[in-house]
């Protein structure tokens, strides 16, 4: 039996009231503890349980004996610097000194988008790997420089990619062809060779290669831009997979169950029927559903989006799940994870969890856009959506239906 409540062991590691039992004495120990410190173990008690909670003020109080009482500093002393995790600590202590205006958030993202760059620029062979960093740096102002703008920066992805192919083709180079040893020595038959090794993929990595040798020939590290005259050889219209009438109806019946999981059915159904992204999906909040017109607001979109039966019996299952968790996340997707934090599902959980049917998202939402385009107006569907006229375009490339001519 447990000395203090009469319980055992195990009940008292899920008495509700052990995390302020051991606040009551954090702060005798304390000899000035921090005002916000009782409303932050309340805070920490009603998003995790009971030994969780503990663990955290346990944590906190070691930092707060070593003298770190700033939001801001407790934030960097608690962050974890080894992983692609902050840790439950910091993270809880970000969300809660955020909420109150007593820190700024953490610049966790920047710092794994800089050792992914540093990554790239570390697997590029030593002879061209100077020209290769350089190039980051120069990336990454631009993008700086374009944010305080208020342009439209390129995103972390776009630079990532863009390192990838100048690295690829650096070790490519380095493999089929020892006599190159400089950027100014690479000529057009090597980035031919360099494309025609991935045929699949070459409007892309010819991109990325073009940006970084007009960036060279400005500095002068080439004379020459051998990408100039390369052909791109892309597709101007939407060539991807498309589903037919018999699996599209097969998918309905699986998520107009109730044998799947609740998300999957949810993901599946907006992204095939009303064209949801990963983006859109993911940024779901429960304030955006309307119960009373059996609406759901999608990201930017200007107008909410009715959802049929199927989807909106989805939906509900989707919020009885949240419910079942107990959770404070105000997002509809609410995972194990996620259940902690106010945070969305990861774009990972998202675009996974269609495996089980055999589908993407990507893949149902790019059908859905093809058949839309085809069928109706453009106009109308970029209207409706949101989407660019490029983006309609796009699935809309050189495709005629002869039964919509007129009689001439």
């Amino acid at each position: 039996m447990h000395q203090r409540g009469a319980q055992c062991h195990a009940c008292w590691q899920k008495n509700p009231d052990r995390p302020f039992t051991y606040l009551a004495g954090l702060l005798q120990r304390l000899q000035d503890p921090p005002g916000w410190l009782e409303e932050f173990a309340g805070y920490a008690a009603a998003r995790f349980c009971p030994s969780q909670a503990v663990g955290l003020l346990r944590d906190l109080g070691r930092l707060l004996d070593a003298g770190v009482t700033n939001p801001a500093a407790l934030l960097q002393h608690a962050r974890w610097t080894e992983t692609s995790s902050i840790g439950p600590l910091a993270r809880t202590l970000e969300s809660f000194f955020v909420h109150r205006r007593l820190a700024l958030p953490l610049d966790h993202g920047e710092d794994l988008e800089a050792r992914r760059r540093a990554r790239r620029t570390a697997a590029v062979p030593l002879p061209l790997r100077p020209a290769v960093a350089a190039f980051a740096d120069h990336q990454l102002a631009t993008r700086e420089r374009a944010r305080r703008a208020g342009t439209r920066p390129r995103s972390h992805h776009t630079i990532d990619v863009c390192l990838c192919d100048v690295g690829n083709l650096a070790v490519f180079l380095t493999q089929r062809h020892p006599g190159v040893t400089g950027w100014e020595s690479v000529a057009v038959g090597h980035v031919e060779d360099f494309l025609a090794s991935r045929p699949g993929s070459r409007a892309r990595p010819l991109t990325s290669l073009r940006t970084f040798f007009a960036w060279a020939r400005a500095r002068r590290l080439v004379l020459v831009d051998p990408t100039k005259t390369l052909p791109t050889n892309a597709p101007r219209h939407f060539q991807g997979p498309v589903l037919d009438q018999a699996r599209q109806r097969h998918l309905y019946q699986r998520w107009a169950s109730h044998d799947v999981h609740p998300h999957e059915a949810f993901i599946g159904l907006l992204a095939m029927l009303h064209a949801a992204s990963a983006a859109e999906l993911r940024a779901v909040h429960i304030d955006d559903v309307n119960h009373t017109d059996r609406t759901v607001v999608l990201g930017q979109r200007p107008q909410p989006v009715p959802l049929d039966p199927a989807t909106w019996a989805a939906l509900q299952r989707c919020l009885d799940h949240r419910d079942r968790l107990h959770t404070l996340n105000g997002h509809v997707l609410v995972t194990k994870i996620t259940a902690t934090r106010n945070t969305p599902a990861s774009a990972y959980y998202v675009s996974h969890a269609l495996d089980p049917a055999g589908v993407s998202v990507r893949a149902l939402r790019s059908n859905r856009l093809n058949h839309l385009v085809a069928t109706t107006d453009p106009l109308l569907v970029i209207a409706a959506l949101g989407l660019t006229p490029a983006a309609a375009g796009w699935y809309l490339g050189d495709t005629v239906d002869p039964h919509r001519l007129a009689d001439l």
